[in-house]
């Protein structure tokens, strides 16, 4: 198992997810509802798995990708956007299922989502394919479903976090990697355009 692929897997499920809403019957409130409640499940059981596992490790060994500079860059922005995605499922959570403020909120949440994924498939993902060990990918990837599938029924309580604290306190308390984690030969990071147009 790799975790890259696993959270790039759960990527398509969560558009799948979206796209089945938008295509449900409008009448189907209670349909709606449930459909509604385990993809919102889905996305903070993700998140939350991604914020335990996947960006302290990045925190270590990320050196940035594509047009992140580093991996502080990369992590700032993945745990915003995780804020803005609880954010939008709280505000339907609290509209009555179906009404045009339900679906304002749905639709905003597949928004912020839909830029999450794609950055995060840019940068993040990239970054920690190019520095990672397979052996560490698979390590992370084990404790990252456990939790899933714990908490797979119910979810985890939603809490929003401050990227730079969290970043403060994952930078502390990550110390030195062991060379082992990181796989031999790695590139920094990749250029952009902007780079190579100003090299």
């Amino acid at each position: 198992m790799d975790i890259t692929e696993i959270i790039q897997q759960q990527h398509d499920e969560q558009r799948r997810g979206f796209a089945m809403l938008e295509e449900w019957p409008r009448s189907d409130t209670d349909g709606l509802a449930a459909m509604w409640r385990r993809l919102a499940i889905l996305l903070e059981n993700h998140a939350d798995a991604e914020e335990r596992y996947f960006y302290p490790e990045l925190l270590k060994l990320g050196t940035g990708a594509a047009d992140a500079p580093d991996a502080a860059d990369e992590t700032d922005d993945a745990i915003g956007d995780h804020n803005n995605i609880r954010m939008a499922i709280r505000k339907a959570d609290r509209a009555t299922t179906g009404s045009e403020e339900w679906w304002t909120a749905v639709t905003d949440c597949n928004v912020y989502n839909s830029r999450h994924m794609g950055e995060e498939e840019r940068q993040d993902l990239a970054d920690f394919r190019q520095q990672a060990s397979l052996q560490l990918r698979h390590d992370i990837a084990i404790q990252f479903l456990r939790m899933e599938a714990m908490n797979a029924a119910s979810g985890v309580k939603p809490v929003d976090k401050d990227p730079e604290q969290y970043i403060e306190e994952n930078e502390q308390h990550g110390g030195k990697v062991a060379a082992a984690k990181k796989s031999p030969g790695a590139p920094r990071h990749s250029k952009t355009a902007s780079d190579e147009a100003s090299g």
